[in-house]
């Protein structure tokens, strides 16, 4: 009778519209039951009203309540009210330390778990293997290597160094903090191995960003089937990034795990499909099969917001942003999925490179109305989607009254905004009130005042700058920060001191130093120089089909035939074939594309005649029009 009671007004509670406090949950049971349907409804609302509860019933002193009450507010991210439970409790057993420190690592305070763990030290309870376990995982999420080995030395003096789960926990908080020889020994000293073993072990060596020790993992992989181990999920998910674009392995083994993924049925289980899918789609993608990733997302049983994310942000790597566009569109209105955060952050870059303005500020209202403008990293992705598409107010605006915590990233998105469209003093102002703050610059803010000074003529500003970013800050310039430097020079006209520059400079000249060589060449008529850099940037880039044709066009118009016959005997034998060349514009929420010479669009007499009217006008205001006969290539 008691049950069928309790049942009766579970459904009640279940099916009512307005959670009420319910007092036939008199006893132990009946409220571990209430705190049950807590969880199964996920409502903070129930938790504290049975908090309430267990409050007024006296029960407060329960180990099952208290540990079910933090585990509940641990998972709504009040570690507060957790705190309050945990102290209100004066004789605590295991478990309840136990949970309070998980909760701790649910909510990413680690310090505080941490801090938990050595008080606990100081009680008259002693740590069991859950708790050595678990505080070894917030060592590894710290990268703590100090108290990750603490935690092994007193997992070695308690014994519990032979349990299963605690030595992965160790092999895993090896591998994150970057102490390999350590995570092995602890591997190879373990008596018993399960799958999360081995697969702890991957995982150290994939994520070590060491390639002598992932050329390796396939053997480690072999290994593990020799010694009668299956490869699951993770053990896939770990090895399918080192397949994807400049991986160690290449595509070919991605599609062996994929293949392997479909023999073995390691995609049918709840929640695996998406989580495997979006591994692949992200492989494929990496490696520019972004078809291939698009055929996996289409045959997934189940897709959520990380799934459709996976793709779009796949097709923005890949320079497909209309299609990404187009999937974002789909998502919501075919799959009611809303998008998150990172979504937003994804598709961004499409706004800014292809659907122009109007399709940024429908994000931004989107990111308002979700009350989403404290994010740091979508009010980055916003300044820099506002600054590309020309509207450096909107930019600013979001810089300065958003409610977000301004980091380097957010700095340089504003600087480099200033940059790209030359306003060099402003760039330098907000440089100068970012020093005063407190920030120091980065590479990427560096560029961004560079380029502001040479877009700006700003020369000597820039050259100050230059110098007290390797004087007074110590800061190594990189190859990016000297093509800046030289660009800022040749757009002014100091070829000579441009070329001395590359010739002193500390680190060795690449492409990019190269080709401001050879645009600053162009502008200016000189084309000696321009020959020059063409030369070097051929030797650097022979792959580069864009190399040959500029170096053809140059020697195109001065006639010299031979060198051109030349240049497209060579391309040929190299197989090299340029892009043509493609320009948009947005009008009316519908986009137009042009490619060199091209008479495809419907309007193509019409546009050309406005252009040859444009000519005309150009000519009497009396700007110069290049329009020396020449036999440029553009493909072979």
């Amino acid at each position: 009778m008691t049950f069928f009671l309790l049942t009766r007004n579970l459904l009640a509670l279940k099916t009512s519209r307005y959670y009420t406090s319910a007092t036939v949950f008199d006893s132990p049971f009946n409220l571990l039951h209430f705190l049950n349907l807590s969880s199964t409804h996920e409502s903070l609302r129930l938790t504290k009203q049975a908090h309430a509860r267990v409050f007024f019933l006296g029960f407060t002193q329960s180990p099952f309540l208290a540990s079910k009450l933090l585990s509940l507010y641990a998972s709504f991210g009040h570690s507060t009210e957790s705190k309050i439970v945990f102290d209100s409790v004066k004789d605590k057993n295991v478990y309840l330390w136990n949970t309070m420190i998980n909760g701790y690592l649910k909510s990413y305070s680690y310090v505080e778990a941490f801090d938990l763990f050595c008080k606990m030290g100081g009680s008259n309870v002693k740590p069991d293997d859950f708790t050595l376990a678990t505080v070894s995982k917030v060592a590894g999420e710290i990268r703590d290597l100090v108290a990750g080995k603490l935690v092994h030395c007193h997992s070695i003096k308690t014994g519990f160094v032979l349990d299963i789960v605690v030595s992965n926990s160790l092999i895993s908080m090896y591998g994150k903090c970057g102490e390999f020889e350590g995570m092995k020994n602890v591997f190879d000293e373990m008596c018993e191995r399960n799958v999360g073993s081995w697969n702890a072990l991957i995982s150290g060596y994939s994520n070590s960003g060491d390639w002598r020790m992932v050329k390796n993992l396939w053997e480690v992989v072999k290994n593990m089937q020799l010694n009668g181990m299956k490869l699951d999920g993770f053990t896939i998910s770990s090895l399918l990034p080192l397949s994807g674009g400049e991986g160690t392995w290449g595509c070919s083994y991605g599609r062996e795990l994929h293949c392997y993924i479909l023999k073995n049925e390691l995609d049918s289980g709840i929640g695996s499909d998406v989580h495997l899918g979006c591994c692949l789609i992200d492989m494929y993608s990496k490696s520019g099969k972004v078809s291939m990733g698009r055929s996996v997302f289409d045959r997934m049983g189940f897709r959520n917001v990380y799934a459709w994310t996976a793709m779009i942000n796949g097709y923005i790597e890949n320079g497909d942003f209309e299609e990404a566009l187009i999937l974002f569109q789909k998502m919501q209105l075919n799959d009611g999925i809303e998008p998150n955060k990172v979504s937003l952050v994804s598709v961004l870059p499409g706004c800014s490179s292809y659907a122009g303005l109007v399709a940024g500020k429908q994000i931004h209202g989107y990111t308002i109305r979700k009350e989403l403008t404290s994010d740091v990293a979508l009010c980055n992705a916003l300044i820099d989607m506002y600054s590309k598409c020309g509207s450096l107010n909107s930019a600013r605006r979001v810089f300065d009254k958003g409610l977000f915590r301004k980091d380097a990233i957010s700095w340089s998105s504003m600087i480099c905004g200033y940059g790209l469209h030359g306003k060099g003093e402003e760039a330098i102002s907000l440089y100068n009130q970012m020093l005063l703050l407190g920030d120091k610059p980065d590479m990427i803010t560096v560029v961004g005042v560079l380029s502001a000074c040479g877009r700006s003529g700003l020369v000597n500003e820039g050259l100050h700058f230059y110098n007290t970013i390797t004087n007074e800050y110590g800061m190594k310039p990189t190859v990016e920060i000297c093509a800046c430097v030289v660009d800022m020079l040749g757009r002014s006209g100091q070829l000579d001191q441009a070329l001395d520059f590359i010739e002193t400079m500390p680190v060795e000249p690449g492409p990019s130093v190269w080709g401001a060589l050879v645009n600053a060449s162009v502008m200016h008529g000189n084309i000696e120089l321009q020959e020059l850099a063409h030369r070097f940037l051929i030797h650097l880039e022979p792959e580069n089909p864009s190399n040959f044709v500029s170096l053809s066009n140059l020697h195109a118009s001065s006639k010299r035939w031979d060198v051109v016959a030349g240049l497209r005997k060579m391309m040929k034998e190299k197989g090299l074939k340029k892009a043509p060349g493609c320009s948009w514009i947005s009008i009316n929420g519908k986009t137009h594309c042009f490619y060199v010479a091209d008479k495809a669009h419907p309007l193509s007499a019409l546009i050309y005649e406005m252009l040859d009217d444009l000519i005309f006008i150009m000519k009497g205001a009396g700007y110069p029009i290049d329009f020396k006969e020449s036999s440029p290539i553009t493909s072979c």
